[in-house]
């Protein structure tokens, strides 16, 4: 139902979504992500179903100790975010894995969805 004002985006609520992303399974993936999504990562690039997607997330605690650095956030339209951060965050397998991460989300019925995500991986450091 529209009620004519503008949807205004809670960091807090998009940041919980994202941490749902890396951690969830996938029925967390089929709720969350919009009907079809545009994924670009190093080793493909493409539009996939939310069942494909939620595919991809057989393995809940696929990551652990996860930490998001938000970098920036807009607006676009009323119904559209967009977000970017640096995400630090261990694999199931104990390896260290650090990216920058965009995210695009559309407002619908039932709240956000996630409608883009890339990824591109940087050098992790032991420093942190």
């Amino acid at each position: 139902m529209a009620t004519g004002k503008p949807i205004t985006a809670s960091k807090k609520e998009l940041l919980a979504l994202e941490k749902g992303f890396w951690t969830g399974d996938s029925a967390y993936f089929a709720a969350h992500a919009d009907v079809e999504c545009l994924v670009a990562f190093p080793q493909m690039a493409k539009a996939m179903t939310n069942a494909d997607l939620a595919k991809t997330a057989t393995q809940p605690n696929r990551w652990r100790d996860l930490d998001i650095r938000l970098k920036g956030m807009i607006e676009p339209g009323s119904d559209i975010v967009m977000l970017t951060y640096e995400a630090h965050a261990t694999r199931e397998s104990g390896e260290p894995y650090a990216a920058l991460v965009s995210t695009g989300y559309v407002h619908r019925a039932d709240g956000w969805k996630m409608m883009f995500h890339a990824q591109t991986p940087i050098e992790t450091s032991t420093d942190c």
